[in-house]
């Protein structure tokens, strides 16, 4: 099991949730469709299904090469599109490179189109690297009818090098626009974390956009619940504590912690406490980010056949 990034003396005891709602099955998840990619060197993808089951939506494991060959047409019914952990291509280049280059030259503008539709993007630890290399965040110019918005910021080694494994605490910012974060409790988020290459960044004048628009729906944080670059809390150094990123619309969401690797209580290194104290949740609390999603999807508008 992960190591924990924080000193777990300093919070035994009963379980406290980052979300109003409990985690849990979603009222009528059941019309929504997610499409989970898979192939390539992707491994995430049997917990990312899993968890949306878990709310009552519809998941689908697709290989990435199926759906570019369908082009458009793979997309047709989909509400949530999941871009998932793993290794694309072995990490070669850069993590997300390859893949992110082979999905915008052969459905670069069906995923545009997707996004105008009214569907929502998640991309976790690899698959934030890759929708961040396609353009899908933060896409701070673009419009509605338009391709995909030029690359404009980067995930890049982290300040340690090399991979790291360890729980993490993540504050939820409750003024950002993104839906996959929505009802937060004010209490931190915990889940793993797992990756080498992690550290967002971008040129000052488009980290400065990013702030102003509340498009960093959660932040690294250190034992008293500040915002921090110092590992092992930030693993990977990322200013401000930035582990995840939306676009305007709240819809495109990507993370760097494993909010599906949190799906049952027992996940958590504090289990046995909780149990023993009788405060063990009846789910893992990174249900909540897949939940949000689903219920998000519920309300947009359904992406175009």
């Amino acid at each position: 099991m992960a190591a924990r990034a924080a000193d777990p003396a300093a919070r035994v005891g009963t379980f406290e949730s980052a979300w109003r709602e409990s985690p849990g099955p979603v009222a009528g998840a059941e019309s929504v469709r997610v499409l989970v990619l898979s192939g390539y060197g992707l491994n995430c993808e049997a917990e990312t299904a899993a968890g949306f089951r878990m709310t009552g939506a519809r998941a689908d494991i697709v290989h990435t090469g199926a759906v570019l060959e369908s082009g458009a047409a793979g997309l047709a019914g989909v509400h949530v599109l999941a871009f998932v952990g793993g290794f694309s291509f072995g990490d070669h280049i850069a993590s997300g490179r390859v893949l992110a280059n082979r999905m915008r030259y052969r459905l670069g503008d069906a995923l545009a189109r997707f996004v105008d539709d009214g569907g929502l993007v998640l991309g976790i630890c690899n698959g934030f690297q890759t929708i961040v290399k396609l353009g899908l965040l933060p896409a701070l110019d673009r419009s509605a009818g338009e391709g995909l918005a030029a690359q404009e910021v980067s995930i890049v080694d982290n300040d340690r090098v090399g991979y790291h494994d360890g729980w993490v605490r993540l504050a939820i910012d409750p003024d950002s626009p993104c839906v996959f974060t929505r009802g937060a409790s004010g209490a931190v988020l915990e889940v793993p974390s797992r990756h080498g290459e992690g550290k967002i960044v971008a040129p000052p004048h488009v980290r400065a956009r990013i702030e102003a628009a509340k498009l960093v729906p959660l932040r690294f944080v250190d034992d008293g619940g500040a915002p921090t670059q110092a590992w092992p809390a930030n693993p990977n150094g990322s200013e401000g504590g930035w582990a995840a990123m939306c676009d305007a619309s709240g819809r495109v969401f990507g993370v760097m912690p494993h909010p599906e690797a949190f799906l049952y209580p027992e996940n958590h290194p504090d289990f046995t406490t909780w149990k023993h104290t009788g405060g063990a949740p009846q789910v893992g609390d990174g249900l909540g980010i897949l939940a949000n999603g689903v219920r998000a999807a519920l309300q947009a508008r359904p992406p175009r056949a």
